[in-house]
């Protein structure tokens, strides 16, 4: 089951990657809930939301960097890059692009995730955009 978990995670980072949003939600299970450092909540009312803007904003990419799957958990740590390109959260874009490392927490269920803990090193995200 853990090869199966991890290429899950892979679909999801490169779905998100891709701003495809439709396959980024069928990934969840229908009562998912996902914690981050914006908050937390079901997908639908809170991350999606903010998924979005994060895409539209910085068009973020998530390289996986390790990955270790056992039971029903995946642990993943990435090396996150994106460009603020348009406004977030009331901060004008810079066009400065960023590198930082981020790590997830997946707890999987009947081949869905059901719950996703994210940090990522916001710190270093706005010292590289000047922002």
């Amino acid at each position: 089951m853990s090869e199966a978990h991890k290429n899950i995670i892979r679909r999801y980072a490169a779905a998100f990657g891709a701003g495809d949003f439709d396959t980024l939600r069928s990934l969840f299970t229908e009562d998912a809930v996902i914690q981050g450092v914006l908050g937390w909540g079901n997908i639908d009312e809170v991350a999606m939301p903010i998924w979005r803007d994060l895409h539209s904003a910085y068009g973020l990419q998530l390289i996986i960097e390790d990955m270790v799957a056992e039971g029903d958990k995946v642990a993943v740590r990435y090396t996150e890059r994106g460009t603020f390109r348009a406004p977030f959260r009331g901060q004008e874009p810079t066009g400065k692009s960023y590198e930082l490392v981020a790590m997830e927490w997946f707890e999987m269920r009947d081949g869905r995730i059901a719950r996703r803990w994210g940090a990522r090193d916001f710190a270093s995200m706005q010292k590289q955009l000047a922002a």
